[in-house]
């Protein structure tokens, strides 16, 4: 495709494939902006797809569902990290595809990520590739303890074994299949933090604030933003490094980055995600540009504008477990969101998935106020109603 693409007007067709909340929020966007949408998911039941003007539904790799989507689309995106790259790769050959396949092919392989940011300059954790029971065995003694990470198909803490002695380490190895595996050596957390870049055919980039993650049993739990949530240097350097990431890939499209804050306040880079991210979800009501409305502006070369936080913003990751209360299996019984929704500043936004089930994503909670201090005063009292511990 033409790198000097036209700009693609509402009115047009836009596609993604994945049929998931990413997925959902990104046609809610692109429909809002006058655009219409097509899902390519195979699930009859998949949160975007239902609210989408079309839903192909097959499989990412199967030729046919692709030949469709792309007949349907002046443009297509991707809400999924693990939709295989060469479907898009296929997609690109007849119309415009962001982020392209080869930088999602980069975020699939943990070992291939790493080297990008070596690649780029950009501070990481001391780690090892493992593939082979040689490089097994000449695993340096002071990457220990460490987190051995398969090198694909990982997410939301899937697929990570702590290690503290090379029997363990051969032990998890074993456990995980000996499949290619990144062994990363723990290092004294402070806190965590992510910054959302958009970046244009052109190269453009612009991004939304620097956003203070706490996470629990591996999955997102609590994003903060307001000025001063970070360090001025952490929120500078978070911002080279992230913008060093989508440039060096190339990239079109939004791309979240996420960083360990060590101790000391140095930051690493952990991982990218070559979509719209959990941690970018307040800036549906906190910022005057989106996440979901950046990716739209990429895929569509409409201009890349950058946002602005007009309210501190807490943001609630609600799962399937506040559905069910004690451990006893019982039939899930919905939150008392009216409760919630009496607190003043509290943005409900759900998934419309069909069944609650513990640790799947269900929805979020945005929570906005005048001042840090209220946002949190609110999103605590929230959080209880809920049943979320506290932070």
């Amino acid at each position: 495709m033409n790198e000097r693409q036209t700009v693609i007007l509402p009115g047009a067709t836009l596609g993604v494939l994945g049929g998931g909340q990413l997925g959902r929020m990104f046609v809610h966007a692109a429909q809002a902006m006058g655009y219409f949408t097509a899902v390519l998911d195979e699930d009859a039941a998949s949160p975007a797809g239902l609210v989408s003007h079309h839903h192909i539904r097959t499989g990412y790799e199967d030729p046919q569902g692709l030949a469709t989507l792309a007949r349907a689309c002046a443009a297509v995106t991707t809400e999924f990290e693990n939709v295989p790259a060469a479907a898009l790769d296929t997609l690109a050959r007849s119309l415009p595809v962001s982020p392209a396949g080869s930088a999602v092919a980069i975020a699939q392989d943990r070992a291939r990520e790493k080297a990008h940011f070596v690649q780029c300059g950009v501070p990481v954790a001391p780690h090892a590739v493992i593939e082979t029971a040689a490089q097994l065995a000449a695993v340096p003694a002071d990457l220990l303890p460490g987190i051995l990470k398969t090198a694909r198909m990982g997410y939301d803490g899937k697929g990570q074994v702590r290690v503290a002695t090379p029997a363990e380490l051969a032990g998890a190895w074993e456990q995980l299949g000996r499949v290619p595996c990144v062994l990363e050596k723990m290092l004294p957390l402070a806190h965590e933090c992510s910054v959302i870049v958009a970046r244009g055919r052109d190269g453009t980039v612009v991004h939304l604030p620097v956003q203070r993650n706490l996470h629990r049993d591996g999955i997102l739990a609590v994003t903060e933003v307001y000025e001063g949530n970070l360090p001025p240097a952490q929120t500078s350097q978070a911002l080279v490094a992230a913008k060093s990431v989508a440039d060096g890939l190339n990239y079109v499209g939004v791309l979240c980055v996420e960083f360990f804050v060590l101790q000391d306040g140095t930051l690493v880079v952990n991982e990218i995600a070559p979509r719209p991210h959990n941690s970018g979800h307040y800036s549906q009501n906190a910022c005057d540009v989106s996440q979901f409305e950046l990716q739209v502006r990429c895929m569509t070369g409409l201009p890349l504008v950058q946002p602005r936080l007009h309210s501190p913003a807490i943001m609630l990751n609600l799962l399937g477990d506040l559905w069910f209360t004690g451990d006893q299996p019982v039939a899930p019984t919905p939150p008392a969101w009216d409760a919630v929704l009496a607190l003043p500043g509290c943005h409900l936004h759900l998934y419309g998935k069909v069944e609650a089930k513990r640790g799947r994503k269900m929805g979020h909670l945005n929570i906005t106020g005048a001042t840090p201090e209220a946002v949190r005063a609110t999103a605590l009292q929230a959080a209880a109603l809920l049943g979320i511990a506290p932070f």
